[in-house]
């Protein structure tokens, strides 16, 4: 690892701790790629686990393809998930506080929890096979670049944008036999105080959040081989709508077309 990766990982953990903008990190190391960026990632990775952070699984960001334009990012991205950035939550109602978050912005995504550990290459039915459990949730995303506006190299080291991560009640996955096209077809309403405010498909996610996985698990061992899913993971694979911007006082409500999924209500506070 280069002093040049050091001291941009060190200057991305005091933009978070901090809870601050911070100057693009495709600025403070011209060149950044891609491949450097998940080295960056890595470091921030392993500086976290050693002040006692504990990793839960992924997210995979930029899935929506309808949105990719607006952000400038066109494939997806990834980063850990952490048990100080995840609730797994009892029933279908939370709390976000936006203490210690930049921009933040809400995202309605499927959660996928693992039984076994998946390949890459595997198709859509085995990659069911390794599942245990589908979730609706809310991912809360933030970024330490002003104005939303970035690289994807500069989004892959700014954490891969997450912020939190509201998982809902978790339905097994055995005997769902049709798994796949069910949450392809799905819809996805978001509402802000009982007014809706945007409305997708779960096709929108790569052509659909199993789909989504299979195209990620491809991705990771290209970009990030070193990183892995584990039995237990956890694993949100990116939003079905666009990403609306949260402050405190509002309530965010969520309807997914499946009734097997429950809809979520986030109270928003300081």
């Amino acid at each position: 690892m280069s002093g040049a990766t050091a001291e941009l990982a060190a200057e991305l953990l005091a933009a978070y701790d901090e809870a601050r903008l911070m100057t693009l990190p495709s600025v403070q190391q011209p060149g950044l790629g891609l491949l450097e960026a998940y080295v960056v990632a890595e470091q921030v990775r392993q500086q976290r686990q050693a002040r006692g952070e504990r990793q839960l699984g992924w997210k995979i960001g930029f899935t929506n393809r309808t949105i990719w334009a607006r952000y400038g990012v066109h494939a997806p991205i990834w980063g850990p998930v952490w048990d100080r950035t995840a609730s797994l939550l009892d029933g279908p109602e939370g709390q976000l506080s936006v203490t210690g978050l930049v921009q933040p912005r809400i995202e309605p995504e499927v959660v996928f929890g693992f039984a076994r550990a998946p390949e890459a290459g595997m198709d859509e039915a085995a990659l069911a096979g390794c599942l245990e459990w589908v979730a609706h949730g809310f991912e809360i995303v933030h970024t330490h670049c002003a104005d939303w506006r970035f690289t994807a190299p500069d989004t892959v080291a700014d954490f891969a944008l997450h912020g939190r991560l509201f998982v809902g009640p978790r339905v097994q996955v055995a005997g769902w036999q049709t798994l796949g096209a069910d949450l392809s077809a799905m819809s996805m309403a978001l509402r802000r105080g009982g007014t809706e405010v945007d409305r997708g498909l779960g096709e929108n996610v790569l052509g659909g959040p199993l789909s989504a996985l299979r195209i990620w698990l491809g991705a990771m061992a290209q970009h990030s081989p070193a990183w892995q899913v584990s039995p237990g993971d956890i694993v949100t694979t990116g939003t079905i709508t666009d990403a609306w911007p949260v402050a405190p006082g509002q309530v965010w409500t969520s309807e997914p077309g499946d009734a097997r999924l429950a809809g979520l209500r986030l109270e928003v506070v300081a």
